[in-house]
């Protein structure tokens, strides 16, 4: 993931040259063999196993109602409360689930990655 860390948000992006927050979800785990989620955060958000914050590990995708319209942002869950996502505003990065930003906007998690892969992404 390190090589794509401050790629450009672009709407709609699924490449290396841009991303928006759910293009970016599909081109990292595609890399892990998931290549059937939905196209955005909304539908993706519908997609997998939920899962309780307090029980998140890499690799599950993570919720935000950043626009006060429903799921309107996603990332996926690093480990140690941090999260990798596409903001609009700085492209490519990690964040914590607990800057003040995200912590009051978070919605809900799913787990989409089986257990093999899940294993790759810790390795």
């Amino acid at each position: 993931m390190n090589q794509v860390l401050g790629t450009p948000y672009v709407w709609g992006g699924t490449t290396a040259a841009g991303f928006d927050c759910s293009g970016f979800i599909l081109y990292l785990l595609k890399k892990f063999n998931v290549d059937d989620l939905p196209r955005t955060s909304q539908s993706q958000a519908k997609v997998g196993t939920p899962v309780a914050k307090d029980n998140l590990r890499p690799g599950d995708l993570v919720f935000f109602n950043t626009i006060g319209t429903g799921i309107s942002h996603a990332g996926i869950y690093l480990g140690d409360n941090e999260f990798a996502h596409s903001s609009s505003s700085k492209g490519v990065r990690i964040s914590k689930l607990s800057d003040s930003y995200y912590k009051g906007r978070y919605v809900t998690a799913r787990r989409v990655v089986d257990e093999k892969n899940y294993l790759k992404m810790v390795d």
